[in-house]
């Protein structure tokens, strides 16, 4: 299982700290004990991480270049990177200006502080270069942990260690004066919410923030101006009491939805949450669909980050790897519930990535003025069986009339300049 919330270390590690004087509780973390020391969750992964040796900018300019490759592969011509330090967005920034042909992925980055959920406007800058190349102007904010290491804050214990709720990353007043913080800054707010009580606490620090900023005149219903003006988003939005699933239609709040997390959980989740929470509280996709548009990705690094995995995932709610659902669910997990049709799941990697990134004139679609993206397939990709999805290739990704990924050239350095293309379209 991969999270990103849990750090496992050796004795070579531990033998850098002082075991005996590590903290006994860390808020929103856990240092894990039994049956033996190495593993920090959370806010406790702190501990170790600083620790680590930290890459170069020349080392990091080449893991970027060789990442966007990586994606251009899978037919990916932009992104949203979900937690970039202040200084690395003045790397991506030079990267753009001087190093243009590494640079191939479009991307709309989250400024994460340097201090995790704090309010740091002075570190933070906006950035939106021409030509569409890197947006910075979000926010991203962390409410709780993951389901995996019971580190999601639920508001009931789970079925499967009654012991414990979860964690909070942050207190409720804290997260409310953030997310109005930012979004008085003209931030995009994007908040981490996995349990149904973190995802509570987000939506509460959103509609507290849509409140004091009185973004809503005249009458206009919140949803609408949410949608147009703030467009604030929660980010998994993984299990979700119903009736914070009626206040997020209400608002208009986006949610930010992996697909691949639910098929990867599903063989655990049931056990974890018990099957009422599962079947009204958790991994909605079909259900949230007019909340929308949501967003639809990977969470990349946690889960692989081709597209076609994800259309596959939330499609047939079968595992993208084996094209199977857990048992007494091999038609797919909760597929007549939730699972989307191609066309949505489609839409759902496109345009409401597009949307929630202020680019839906640009990007996500095909159009007269819009970015000159596309991927070139072997079949039309809305009318193949669904259980053909996850063996889609790319044969060729195109970012700003360039043709940055070739089936037939893998090997060969990119680019290639189409003849006659321009830009935008």
């Amino acid at each position: 299982r991969v999270d990103v919330h849990c750090t496992w270390v050796s004795q070579a590690v531990l033998d850098l700290i002082d075991i005996d004087k590590l903290p006994g509780e860390v808020p929103g973390g856990e240092i894990v004990r039994e049956p033996g020391m190495g593993v920090f969750c959370d806010n406790a992964m702190d501990i170790v991480t600083g620790l680590w040796p930290k890459p170069n900018a020349a080392q990091k300019k080449k893991f970027v270049g060789s990442a966007m490759r990586e994606l251009n592969k899978v037919g990916l011509v932009g992104m949203h990177d979900a937690g970039v330090l202040p200084r690395d967005i003045d790397l991506y920034e030079e990267m753009v200006k001087k190093d243009k042909e590494e640079w191939t992925v479009r991307v709309y980055a989250m400024v994460e502080c340097p201090e995790r959920n704090t309010f740091c406007p002075e570190a933070a800058r906006k950035v939106d270069l021409e030509g569409g190349w890197l947006r910075v102007g979000s926010v991203k904010l962390f409410a709780d942990g993951a389901l995996g290491s019971w580190g999601s804050a639920m508001i009931d214990p789970y079925s499967d260690r009654p012991s414990t709720s979860g964690s909070l990353l942050v207190n409720a007043s804290t997260l409310h004066s953030l997310a109005l913080s930012w979004a008085k800054a003209k931030y995009q707010v994007n908040i981490h919410a996995i349990g149904d009580l973190a995802n509570r606490h987000a939506i509460d620090s959103l509609a507290k923030a849509l409140d004091d900023l009185e973004v809503c005149p005249y009458g206009i219903p919140p949803k609408m101006c949410q949608q147009i003006s703030c467009r604030f988003r929660i980010e998994h939005a993984q299990i979700i009491h119903p009736d914070d699933q009626a206040r997020m239609r209400e608002l208009g709040i986006i949610p930010s939805i992996q697909p691949t997390h639910a098929t990867s959980d599903m063989a655990y989740a049931e056990e974890r949450l018990g099957k009422e929470r599962i079947a009204k509280e958790a991994y909605r996709m079909r259900s949230m669909w007019d909340v929308g548009p949501p967003v639809l990705g990977s969470d990349f690094p946690v889960e692989p980050p081709n597209p076609f995995e994800g259309v596959y995932a939330a499609v047939t709610r079968k595992s993208p790897h084996t094209g199977i659902g857990p048992p007494g669910w091999e038609g797919g997990w909760y597929k007549e519930q939730e699972g989307l049709s191609v066309r949505q799941a489609f839409d759902g990697f496109t345009r409401g990535p597009a949307h929630a990134a202020f680019w839906e004139k640009k990007a996500g679609v095909i159009r007269e003025g819009g970015f000159a993206d596309w991927v070139v397939m072997d079949e039309d990709v809305l009318k193949i069986g669904e259980e053909e999805i996850r063996f889609l290739k790319v044969r060729e990704t195109w970012v700003a009339g360039k043709k940055v990924y070739s089936r037939d050239g893998e090997d060969e350095p990119a680019v290639e300049k189409q003849t006659g293309a321009k830009e935008d379209l």
